[in-house]
């Protein structure tokens, strides 16, 4: 196991190292610069020529990217050309709030879709199942902005509330805290509630026609037993493989529900710098975010392994 992590580990760095040249490359392919953002109106030739020198951008790419780069391989991403602060801190500082959203939306997600799934393979062709089904159509049909816009809208009209507009941290104030998070959580989980629902329901059906529930169910064991021991366990790896896909996605997939939301997270941070063309901030952000989504893999792999002791990395 040991060995299989160093491994995997050392794929890290070609991974980011082609993130690293992709977001650069669409970085300077994207129309408009920073410079003529900045002056404005005020823009002159000499003025341009003295950002660009202050701002590192009137050196060759190939120098910028290498510069860059050998920067982010020691943990500094430069500094905002915007604000001048320092990106990785403030990337740690938004990557907390967008953990938090994504745990919570998790939580609602496997709370919803866990039970119901279960519920569906073993009422299978029932009104439950079907029901179920629709629910789950609907999860992964109906887009997030779409049912974000829908819910705010419903519940302004419906019961004249608001959702706080300024962020409040979850040591600030627990209650306003889950007030602003707990329905941009939601709409997140309900999207990753109907894939989960689905696979889940279809990873039970196939361990549910085994020979070796019926030989557990014929030995007398209670279907408590049968189900969530045998059967569920059993059929856990392809669920387990989902969520830590989806978990993965929603550490960069955040960026509509907290635009929507204001909530000034991760995927904020990295629109706002797209849309300023700040280069440090975007680039730092995906790498980041690439960074999470193999860690978050890795830790899926390791995990199967707990679930099913037949697999063996060594």
């Amino acid at each position: 196991m040991r060995d299989y992590i160093i491994r995997r580990l050392l794929t890290l760095i070609p991974i980011l190292i082609g993130v690293s040249i992709a977001i650069f490359i669409v970085m300077q392919l994207i129309p408009g610069d920073v410079v003529s953002g900045i002056l404005g109106i005020e823009e002159t030739p000499e003025l341009r020529a003295m950002w660009e020198a202050k701002l590192g951008l009137d050196k060759p790419l190939i120098q910028q990217y290498f510069s860059w780069i050998g920067k982010a391989l020691t943990g500094d991403f430069g500094e905002s050309f915007r604000t001048g602060a320092p990106v990785f801190p403030e990337i740690m500082n938004r990557f907390k709030i967008s953990a938090e959203l994504a745990i919570l939306a998790c939580v609602i997600a496997w709370i919803i879709a866990l039970p119901l799934g279960i519920l569906s393979s073993l009422k299978r062709n029932s009104i439950i199942d079907r029901i179920v089904r629709v629910v789950a159509l609907l999860g992964v049909s109906v887009p997030n902005f779409a049912s974000a816009t829908l819910l705010i809208l419903f519940f302004s009209k419906a019961f004249n509330y608001y959702t706080p507009v300024k962020y409040v941290g979850l040591f600030e104030n627990f209650g306003t805290n889950m007030e602003i998070m707990l329905l941009p959580a939601f709409i997140l989980g309900s999207v990753m509630a109907g894939s989960v629902m689905r696979m889940t329901r279809s990873s039970m059906l196939e361990v549910l026609r085994q020979d070796y529930i019926k030989a557990v169910r014929a030995k007398g064991a209670p279907e408590r037993v049968t189900i969530f021991r045998h059967a569920f366990k059993n059929s856990s790896i392809p669920i387990v493989t989902l969520i830590g896909m989806q978990i993965g996605g929603l550490m960069g997939g955040t960026v509509v529900i907290e635009q929507i939301f204001s909530i000034p997270g991760l995927g904020q941070f990295t629109l706002t710098g797209i849309t300023q063309r700040d280069f440090p901030v975007v680039q730092g952000c995906v790498l980041f975010i690439a960074f999470l989504y193999v860690v978050i893999n890795l830790l899926v792999d390791i995990l199967y392994s707990y679930i099913d002791p037949r697999i063996s990395y060594s």
